[in-house]
């Protein structure tokens, strides 16, 4: 059981951890050898240039100007200057929604604090509880900390009914200013897409699970079909190519290309030796050979098999995927078509908005529409046993969290417990460390899950990602937390009672397990946070790369990587942080000064990164915030829930029929919000698509939207190939009559015949 002194012990090795990091960011920062780390987004803008292109040799490499030194912090003002309509413009409407989530959590839980510090702490503290049952329960383990929680309370006290008005007035606050920052979100989202400029995914729906024809190949089977059924309103489709292998080899062909380049160029600089490379594994082993003589032969030799295998793709009908992009004349006509079902089966023909083409994941448009639940039900089950075998870690860290409890039971680890300085280490700072490193490669682990099960767009596999993280934190860095930890604190009196009183321990504990989520709140959102900013990691890569593998200007671009939000990382690690201070705001509300550092801390640091680092590989238009909406209710009926869990083990039965209203209340004003804005999110109103019509009609009579549409959603491997792609998009004015190339089977001939499609459509 962590103590003030181990708590204190933590805060210190954490702030001065973060301090550190701050210091050495504001230093590294002014090098110019450094630029292209701490400001990629302004080099990608085409905005910023390297600083170390002039001036002395030492100059390039390092700023002697000591007047910026002592100008160090001007980069937090500089977070804060740019206003929320520039921040959009600048870094999309993601990224400005996704620092709105820090300000939140600001607004939630600076006002509960200090409602909780005024009224639940002195009543916490006053309770006596904990001196009253150590006279009974000799092996109970409390720490100072432990005397501001709801567990100081008595049973059937009067004083319990400060925390049930408490739970009534924090519920009502947060869903209050859930409700404001629903509408503010919703209304930005609406504006964004209102001012926005034309993009091909506002003309494009995805059709997917296309119905196979014997007459037709799919590409035609696509185009009649919606030449019948969308004659106003279809433009022109790209079918979906199984094209995964070629993809691997225009990525091989681009690696050599960029090493001839680099072998050439030093072969420039010395013409009287020519550069030389090895034979075997990435040039590290084997014979010497004339390296621009060998990448030439490999660039023509994998060219020949590139195009071998293009033009077997195009070639081969198995190749097609039943699937496919298709373009509207209008905006209003992709919105009828994505949110309309197409025929009265409701399996085949399945429509929906298109991904803007950064966002399309290509290699899973190659899976059969069949596979998806299959693959989805295999990936539910490996996400159940993951989550299982997680709990050993979780056991081991709060083993390290509870070591002076295990130190009763086992009597020879006493003299090491018993050291302070090793105690308050082992108790204030290691298990949130510990936590963090197991957590470090679950994100990647939960990524190629959702992979497998499917997603087509990079956005949705981020989302899917995230809520598997955002699950699994919740089952075991959460409720794993509180049960193997109340199991390890109170180890002997869950050997010495009976089953009917282990609930009661557990009541009494839960609330214990605030001082290990403060170890973890303060490495994870103090140090960890601060070390965001330092981009430790990127920057050591940077000059790895810099020092070793970079052969070209394009090798120096992409060894500066800008990184992105990492949204099934952060989100879910976001609402980590309301839940605990959701949860523990009645329970133990010496938590939430901590958290509010978090929240503030965090939303500088992250404005910083959205301002001059990240770069957002697609944007969805803040299309996530239901799912953040959600996941804070979620948070809040879990605190309701554990409240009236402790109440109950206080002989206060008689408060279940207030605090039941509370989730019910909370569940009918989700219901609520998402009636009134999810809709906003996950449709395009038709009016506001006609608006964007006519005004684009109006101001650009002259559009040449089929030049503008035509090439959007080609398969990348497929830009700029000697091979053409000759999809159906030809426009006719007869878009009714429409001829097919399916045999007559009602006349028993071979012909083909000019028919009503929709009259020989089998759907």
């Amino acid at each position: 059981m962590a103590t003030v002194s181990d708590i204190t012990v933590s805060a210190a090795i954490n702030s001065l951890s973060a301090l550190l990091f701050l210091v050495a960011f504001a230093i590294l920062r002014l090098q110019p050898m450094n630029d292209r780390i701490y400001f990629p987004k302004w080099y990608l803008k085409g905005i910023r240039e390297n600083p170390s292109t002039s001036g002395s040799y030492v100059k390039k490499f390092v700023n002697l100007d000591v007047r910026m030194y002592l100008r160090f912090l001007n980069w937090v003002p500089a977070a804060l200057r740019m206003p929320q309509l520039e921040l959009i413009n600048h870094a999309g409407l993601d990224s400005a929604v996704y620092i709105r989530i820090y300000l939140l959590g600001l607004k939630i839980f600076v006002p509960i604090a200090l409602l909780a510090f005024g009224v639940l702490l002195p009543v916490n503290y006053t309770g006596g509880n904990f001196k009253t049952m150590s006279h009974s329960m000799k092996d109970l383990t409390f720490g100072e900390i432990d005397k501001f929680s709801i567990s100081n309370v008595p049973p059937a006290s009067k004083r319990l009914i400060a925390h049930i008005v408490m739970a009534y007035v924090f519920t009502f606050w947060t869903t209050y200013v859930l409700y404001k920052e629903y509408k503010i979100v919703t209304d930005m989202r609406l504006h964004f897409l209102a001012s926005q400029n034309r993009r091909p995914d506002q003309f494009t729906v995805l059709v997917r699970n296309v119905p196979s024809d014997p007459d037709e190949s799919v590409s035609e089977h696509v185009d009649h079909f919606f030449r019948v059924n969308h004659p106003d309103q279809y433009f022109l489709h790209k079918v979906v190519y199984n094209a995964n292998k070629l993809a691997k080899m225009v990525d091989q062909k681009k690696d050599l290309q960029n090493r001839l380049i680099y072998y050439t160029k030093k072969h420039e600089r010395k013409p009287n030796k020519r550069p030389t490379t090895k034979a075997g594994f990435w040039g590290l082993w084997g014979k010497d050979i004339d390296a621009i003589d060998y990448y030439t032969e490999e660039i023509e030799k994998l060219s020949k098999e590139e195009i071998a295998e293009r033009e077997r793709v195009i070639g081969d009908p198995t190749a097609v995927v039943p699937a496919a992009f298709v373009s509207f004349r209008s905006r209003w006509g992709a919105a009828v078509c994505a949110q309309t079902q197409q025929t009265k089966n409701p399996t085949r023909w399945l429509t929906e908005w298109a991904p803007e083409p950064r966002d399309v994941y290509w290699n899973n448009l190659a899976i059969p529409f069949v596979e998806l639940n299959l693959r989805k039900l295999v990936m539910a089950g490996a996400l159940f046993g993951l989550t299982f075998c997680f709990m050993v870690p979780i056991a081991i860290v709060q083993t390290l969290a509870n070591i002076e409890s295990i130190g009763k039971v086992l009597p020879f680890l006493k003299p090491l417990i018993n050291k302070g300085s090793v105690k308050s280490f082992i108790q204030g700072f290691l298990p949130g460390i510990v936590l963090k490193v197991f957590l470090l490669v679950l994100p990647m682990i939960l990524m190629e899950m959702s992979k497998i099960e499917g997603y087509v767009a990079v956005s949705a596999l981020e989302a899917r990602s995230a809520g598997k993280y955002h699950l699994f934190l919740l089952v075991n860095v959460f409720l794993g937390s509180i049960i193997t930890g109340t199991a390890l604190q109170q180890l002997k009196e869950f050997l010495k009672q009976s089953a009917s009183e282990i609930p009661e321990t557990v009541g009494v504990s839960i609330p214990m397990k605030a001082t290990f989520f403060i170890t973890y709140i303060m490495v994870d959102g103090w140090a960890g946070v601060a070390a965001e900013i330092l981009r430790v990691v990127p920057l050591v890569i940077y000059h790895l790369k810099n020092i070793f593998l970079v052969k070209t200007e394009k090798d120096r671009d992409e060894a500066m990587d800008p990184g992105s939000l990492l949204w099934p990382i952060t989100e879910p690690r976001l609402q980590l942080y309301f839940l605990l201070g959701l949860v523990y705001s009645t329970v133990t509300p010496i938590l939430l000064p901590f958290i509010i550092v978090f929240f503030a801390f965090a939303y500088l640091v992250f404005r910083h990164q959205v301002i001059n680092v990240y770069n957002q590989k697609y944007e969805s238009a803040a299309s996530f915030w239901p799912d953040v909406h959600r996941r804070i209710l979620i948070g809040l009926i879990i605190s309701q829930i554990t409240l009236l869990g402790l109440l109950s083990t206080k002989e206060a039965a008689n408060s279940t029929p207030l605090l039941l209203v509370l989730p019910i209340l909370t569940l009918w004003f989700h219901r609520f919000c998402k009636n009134r804005f999810e809709s906003a999110f996950r449709k395009f109103p038709l009016q506001d698509a006609m608006i964007k019509d006519t005004l684009e009609r109006a101001t650009e009579p002259q559009l040449d939207l089929k030049a503008y549409l035509k090439d959007a959603y080609i398969h990348p491997v497929f830009k700029g190939g000697e091979v053409d792609l000759m999809d159906v998009d030809q426009e006719d004015d007869d878009r009714y009559l429409v001829a097919t190339k399916r045999s007559s089977r009602r006349h028993g001939t071979q012909e083909p015949t000019e028919d009503i499609y929709a009259a020989t459509l089998d759907i």
